[in-house]
């Protein structure tokens, strides 16, 4: 957990170093109360004893436990600063240290462990530090402090205090034995329960539509069901400490004064006062050190927990990106080119190659395509542009330049990428058409011009607040044609050097798909593109259309050429088209 707090600032150190001091004060004020007590008790037992020594000693004890009381706010206070900015920074980090993963570190996290490390186990290393900080200063202060009062007070009643602490800390031991290793499966099944609820949510139209609802509500209730007798068994198990704890305190109160009893009827005239006047005072103390380890056991109650999320945090924020910035941050006087040389990739935890010696080259302007059957690695070839993931041989250059060696700032602003599965977010249509940073400003013509380019301004204008009309996350209240337009027209209107669509048209319509195709080629002439699609008709005008079959490249050319030279291609074609239609193509 300590690892956490390297992230603090200046700032969080002054408050921690604030927060000791004010608990110091407070121990201080809380072990001066016995002293006062003690001398009220022998001025009330002392024959002419004046009453004003007795009230100024009464509001004496009546200011420590003033001040002690402003002490523990004060220390709250800062307590729940350094707490709450933990949380903010540990959160950010998190995000942050998510937004450099790779897709293969993506893979280590399921998105829903990750929600719950970014919210629910930042909530329980939170709380731990808004109650504990102030507990895990103050108890051992108090203890040592008031243990150091009590020396030399009384053998027997320091023995009962030292076995009721012995008794007290068996007691918190066997308990965290208990209950420690259950923390870990507890934010387990709390990552079971989200990915659990967002399935469901996800696919609630397959649910309803095969009637599933029973189904989904048993699978769920598996999860919670377990998920509930677990935290069950923790705190019942918990619920012991309590009343041990407080069985623990009055049986070493009431050992005290009953050790205190026999001393007192043993002892002369003379020192009866003393040792009467000495027992309340170790009885006010020994309870401070009961205090003290009363508060290590809340400690001991929230740490497992607290424990346990703090190492779920630090696996994400030690985890080493395997995807690492280059340095050139400068765009070349060559626009759009772009070369594959050699190129295989296969995933860090797989033997087999996805793709195996890929080469091609395409220049500014021109158009390629890449086609084959599924599973074939077209949209891995793709995703080798950006950098999703980083090729295992070979090189990938960008304008004569290895992509490994740009910033992926000024990587990506040369990019418009448009994904398989179109990413709606929940915003207004303009403000997913303006999307991220290019790089250079995108104005209102620039989002109007690409709608219509991706054929999105028709049912854009349609709607009754037009471009500001606001979109559900995951586009949920537009058809997936026009969500795929509305991603579409996001990469277009950033006016990238190079576009790249991986398999962008497929719930578009012929005549759309048409449309588009067109628009693109006449308006967005001198940017280089790079298309994966299934359908012959898509490809059919390529420049350049790379076939693939099981990751490697048996055919390059045109369509006319790979017609009359390639196998694979011709397969897929007649596959889709008639000869007739092919021929006149």
């Amino acid at each position: 957990m300590l690892k956490l707090f390297k992230n603090f600032k200046t700032k969080e150190y002054f408050a921690m170093l604030l927060c000791v001091a004010f608990v110091v004060l407070e121990v201080w004020l809380d072990l001066k109360i016995p002293d006062y007590m003690s001398k009220i008790t022998m001025l009330v037992q002392t024959p002419g004893s004046a009453m004003k020594d007795i009230l100024i000693n009464g509001g004496k004890m009546l200011l420590c436990a003033g001040g002690s009381l402003l002490g523990a706010v004060v220390v709250g206070y800062f307590a729940a600063y350094i707490s709450a900015s933990f949380s903010k920074i540990t959160r950010e980090k998190l995000f942050k240290k998510v937004e450099d993963f790779s897709l293969d570190e993506m893979k280590k996290f399921k998105a829903s462990s990750l929600i719950t490390r970014t919210t629910n186990d930042i909530t329980n290393v939170e709380m731990f530090l808004a109650i504990g900080l102030q507990m895990i200063i103050k108890a051992p202060i108090t203890a040592v402090w008031a243990i150091l009062k009590i020396l030399n007070k009384g053998k027997w009643w320091s023995l009962a205090t030292g076995i009721g602490v012995v008794v007290l800390l068996i007691i918190i031991g066997i308990l965290l034995i208990l209950v420690f290793p259950k923390f870990k499966k507890v934010q387990k099944l709390i990552d079971d329960i989200n990915e659990l609820t967002n399935e469901q949510l996800k696919g609630i139209r397959v649910i309803r539509a095969f009637n599933a609802e029973s189904y989904s509500e048993r699978k769920f209730n598996r999860g919670n069901t377990n998920l509930t007798k677990l935290q069950m068994f923790n705190q019942k198990t918990m619920g012991i400490l309590n009343p041990g704890i407080y069985l623990v305190m009055h049986g070493v109160s009431l050992s005290i004064y009953i050790i205190g009893a026999y001393l007192i009827n043993s002892a002369n005239m003379l020192d009866k006062l003393t040792i009467f006047s000495n027992m309340v005072v170790f009885s006010a103390y020994a309870m401070q050190v009961i205090s003290s380890f009363l508060m290590l056991a809340f400690i001991f109650i929230f740490y497992p927990r607290a424990g346990v999320s703090a190492t779920r945090i630090n696996e994400v924020l030690e985890v080493k990106p395997s995807i690492k910035d280059g340095k050139i941050d400068t765009h070349n006087d060559i626009k759009g080119v772009v070369e594959f040389k050699n190129v295989s990739f296969k995933y860090p935890d797989s033997e087999e190659y996805i793709l195996e010696n890929v080469s091609f080259k395409i220049d500014k302007g021109k158009t390629i395509a890449f086609i084959g059957s599924t599973g074939s690695g077209k949209s891995t070839l793709i995703n080798l542009v950006p950098r999703f993931y980083d090729a295992t041989k070979g090189e990938i250059l960008i304008d004569g330049i290895n992509v490994k060696d740009y910033s992926l700032k000024t990587l990506h602003e040369k990019i418009g990428y448009v994904p398989q599965k179109a990413i709606i977010f929940n915003d207004t249509i303009e403000n997913n058409i303006n999307y991220g940073d290019s790089g250079k400003k995108i104005t209102k013509e620039n989002i109007l011009n690409a709608a219509k380019i991706a054929e999105a301004d028709e049912f854009i204008s349609k709607m009754e607040k037009g471009y500001k009309s606001h979109i559900a996350s995951g586009g949920t209240n537009v058809s997936g044609g026009q969500k795929q337009r509305i991603s579409i027209a996001r990469a277009l209107a950033k006016t990238p050097e190079i576009l790249i669509f991986d398999d962008s048209f497929s719930a578009l319509d012929y005549k759309t798909d048409y449309k588009l195709r067109k628009g693109l080629k006449e308006k967005m002439q001198g940017i280089t593109t790079m298309i994966v699609a299934q359908r012959i008709g898509t490809i059919k005008d390529a420049d350049l259309i790379v076939v693939l079959d099981n990751g490697k490249c048996v055919g390059k050319g045109t369509h006319k050429e790979l017609l009359k030279k390639c196998k694979v291609y011709k397969e897929i074609a007649y596959s889709q088209l008639s000869k007739e239609e092919l021929e006149n193509a």
